[in-house]
């Protein structure tokens, strides 16, 4: 719940438990994560394999598993989406030819899928089924939920996603967090900086709140979506199951549960 203010922090996540960095969210606003994101995952994450390049494109495609074997994806058989190697199944990432890891802070769960021409700096941790497709950057200080989607010309810099939660298409999501199986339209773009570059201030019930950011995108709750090509405002509360219709510009400030941009 919010310290001073009689918003519940269930109108915006649900299951909030489930996901691996839930205590950074315990009796705090929900965007104090993103302060002290970079700090907690790197001190979670152990460094890549030495064998894994770093700042180079990959030569060839490869199979990390989840005992920290690297092997070559060539090397693979595949049956029925399973993966076997030298008849032993095996199970973990799949790292394309051409993607590039510029630090060795990053880590990979089961069923992941780096494509090719990607590029990720650490600190990122990526959970089970994470999609990271061709041409995505991201800037580290990243967090995905299972089968989270960071998507083709998607730009994203500290911010977290929880499981399900897409950027599928040509978006940026700058410090930013987004709920369970939130969708972003084709080009949305969560804006995380004002032109004055002050402080994000919020104003809330009557209140208002210093978030101590002046980088703070926005917080879309479980099941939000975005239509193509719009744009939330720095510091901008989406209230679960909110929606944001194509082309509009939506915030600053806290939106209910429900709320319809249109």
């Amino acid at each position: 719940m919010f310290d001073n203010m009689n918003i519940p922090l269930n109108l915006f996540f649900e299951n909030l438990e489930k996901e691996k960095i839930a205590e950074l969210f315990k009796n705090v606003f929900p965007w104090e994560p993103l302060k002290v994101l970079k700090i907690y995952l790197s001190d979670i994450i152990s460094d890549l394999p030495k064998e894994i390049p770093i700042g180079v494109p990959l030569s060839e495609s490869l199979f990390f598993t989840t005992e920290g074997e690297i092997i070559p994806l060539k090397e693979i058989d595949i049956y029925d989406e399973e993966y076997y190697f030298r008849g032993k199944k095996i199970e973990g990432a799949i790292l394309k030819a051409g993607a590039i890891l510029t630090g060795r802070k990053i880590f990979f769960e089961k069923d992941v899928v780096v494509e090719p021409f990607s590029l990720i700096s650490s600190p990122a941790y990526f959970s089970k089924g994470t999609q990271i497709r061709h041409g995505a950057y991201v800037r580290g200080s990243i967090y995905t939920g299972e089968k989270a989607v960071i998507g083709h010309a998607t730009e994203v810099k500290n911010s977290i996603f929880f499981s399900s939660a897409k950027a599928p298409h040509f978006a940026y999501v700058g410090d930013s967090i987004l709920g369970n199986n939130v969708n972003l339209g084709a080009g949305t773009k969560l804006a995380n900086l004002k032109f004055s570059k002050k402080n994000i201030i919020l104003k809330i019930n009557s209140e208002t709140i210093d978030t101590g950011l002046k980088k703070f995108g926005a917080i879309l709750g479980d099941r939000c979506q975005t239509g193509c090509n719009s744009v939330l405002q720095p510091g901008t509360l989406l209230g679960k199951e909110s929606y944001v219709y194509p082309n509009r510009v939506c915030g600053p400030g806290y939106f209910l549960p429900g709320t319809k941009i249109k």
